[in-house]
């Protein structure tokens, strides 16, 4: 049987990691104009930016969380295209909405990295 691991030992992937908090406190952006947004586009859009990951970001950001939405909506409409699937899953991981992106980024959840 394998040895568990050690989040303690010094050498450890799990050390150091910034935990966001669950409640960042911070306003919803307003969404790019530009296009029309569904209702499901904009409740994606309010919880993406209430999460604790949002905590990281800026309005430098916009952009990006808008590119992944209509990604997001395309996935959900049945439209997206293989290229798009992967580019919402590769920005999923860089915006740290994934587990492995989390890991990557050196995040974790309030009372997680213990």
């Amino acid at each position: 049987m394998p040895k568990m691991r050690n989040p303690n030992s010094p050498h450890s992937r799990y050390k150091g990691l910034l935990e966001l908090p669950w409640d960042h406190g911070l306003p919803v952006p307003d969404m790019p104009s530009g296009r029309e947004w569904t209702e499901a586009e904009r409740e994606q859009w309010r919880q993406w930016w209430s999460s604790p990951q949002a905590a990281m970001w800026d309005e430098s950001f916009i952009p990006t969380v808008a590119v992944m939405l209509t990604y997001f909506g395309k996935i959900l409409e049945g439209t997206a295209t293989s290229t798009h699937q992967m580019e919402y899953r590769h920005l999923a991981g860089a915006l740290g909405l994934t587990a492995e992106g989390m890991k990557r980024l050196g995040w974790a959840f309030q009372g997680d990295a213990q």
